[in-house]
């Protein structure tokens, strides 16, 4: 059972990471104009993050340092800086785009409007993230995230055209009526969506408040291969309820209740609730992530007590920097700009800014003094060079992409 329970904090990174806010408009999006012609990027992006994840949490369990303190330390205080700067930015941005979320959920639970449970949600993100454990945090989020499998159910149950599918999944390009400008924006977000900057943060801290050690190395590669493969296949999922309901109609999805109508076609009110149960573990863990991670960067730069294990009042700047990230976020919101529009930058910008998280990752991984026999191998590293390569292309493809389609409107 404990080994069972070992494996959520992997579950409640991919719930939160693969399948936030982002990722249940983004593949629906993505489903709805291009069918199932950009499900491979979905693939990629899962190969991506665990092939990262795993030299982030190998790093955390061998050293007992979180990556960000082991950046600064090997890389220097600038360019530490330049990364936190960048990595902050972005997941300040993702933390709004979350909070956003579980109001637009409870919206659709209770027809009020998402800006009178805005307040609320971002108190309730700060309260869970103050007092309640880490462990119970994670296996709660974690274990109710695994409701958004019904999409999975919901897609079975829809009996699309799978030989189309299958032929989709092959064909890399735009179906007729769509431009490759649009189609590339799409690709670099549903891309960068698979690998934000805060996954590898709130990953390999995780497994410093768990103290993980060389022993629990099974356990954080078990954390990487179950967690990040499951938001693949529910992002997979995503993507194909839209592309059987609304390409054949030729409609575009834009809001979250449009990610959540296949699976109410096909399923009725019981399947309703369910994935209404899916958002709100999805995007609530995801805040969770989220204003972790803007903790746990800022204070392993300055070298600050850090971590939930820590009572508050001994990690005051910790809790400190969180909490001022909690308001930031609420009052971008309360401008009235519309969360999924904060979504959909934050993706964006996450693809300007992956190479500053990832490129350090891959140094630390390589470094004996840290990791001693640890250290990467040859596929490791391949592997890894391979994947910053594309990391590289999508950081220079993304603000040109933008552009030139209008945030992929044209």
């Amino acid at each position: 059972m404990k080994k069972a329970l070992a494996v959520t904090l992997g579950i409640l990174t991919a719930i939160g990471g693969f399948v936030d806010i982002g990722d249940l408009v983004a593949n629906a999006e993505s489903g709805a104009r291009f069918g199932m012609r950009q499900g491979w990027i979905v693939v990629i992006g899962v190969i991506g993050i665990c092939v990262f994840a795993e030299m982030s949490g190998r790093v955390a369990a061998v050293s007992q340092r979180p990556v960000f303190d082991l950046v600064r330390e090997r890389l220097g205080p600038r360019v530490a800086m330049a990364n936190l700067v960048g990595s902050y930015l972005v997941t300040l941005l993702t933390l709004a785009a979350e909070i956003g979320g579980v109001a637009l959920t409870i919206q659709l639970a209770s027809g009020l409007p998402h800006l009178l449970w805005v307040p609320l949600t971002a108190f309730a993100v700060w309260v869970v993230l103050w007092r309640l454990k880490f462990e119970l945090m994670e296996q709660i989020f974690g274990v109710l995230g695994l409701a958004l499998v019904v999409f999975v159910v919901a897609l079975i149950a829809l009996d699309p055209p799978w030989g189309t599918f299958a032929q989709q999944l092959i064909h890399i390009s735009p179906p007729s009526g769509e431009n490759w400008g649009t189609w590339g924006y799409v690709a670099v977000s549903l891309f960068a969506s698979a690998l934000t900057p805060y996954e590898v943060f709130f990953f390999s801290s995780g497994g410093v408040e768990e103290k993980w050690t060389t022993k629990d190395l099974a356990t954080e590669r078990s954390n990487t291969l179950v967690g990040f493969p499951l938001g693949g296949v529910l992002g997979l999922a995503i993507m194909g309820c839209a592309a059987a309901v609304y390409e054949p109609a030729g409609v575009q999805v834009s809001q979250l209740s449009q990610t959540a109508l296949p699976v109410a076609l096909s399923l009725g009110k019981i399947g309703l609730v369910v994935v209404l149960i899916g958002f709100f573990a999805a995007t609530f863990g995801a805040a969770l992530e989220t204003g972790l991670s803007t903790g746990y960067s800022v204070a392993q730069y300055f070298g600050w007590q850090w971590g939930k294990r820590v009572r508050p009042r001994e990690a005051a700047r910790f809790h400190t920097v969180i909490l001022i990230s909690v308001l930031l976020g609420t009052a971008a919101l309360l401008t009235t700009v519309d969360p999924v529009q904060i979504t959909e930058l934050s993706l964006l910008f996450s693809a300007v800014v992956l190479p500053l998280t990832y490129l350090p990752i891959l140094v630390v991984a390589n470094d004996r003094d840290y990791l001693g026999d640890h250290a990467n191998g040859r596929i490791q590293n391949a592997l890894g060079v391979v994947f910053l390569i594309v990391i590289l292309v999508a950081a220079v493809a993304a603000i040109p992409l933008m552009i030139i389609t209008g945030m992929g409107q044209s």
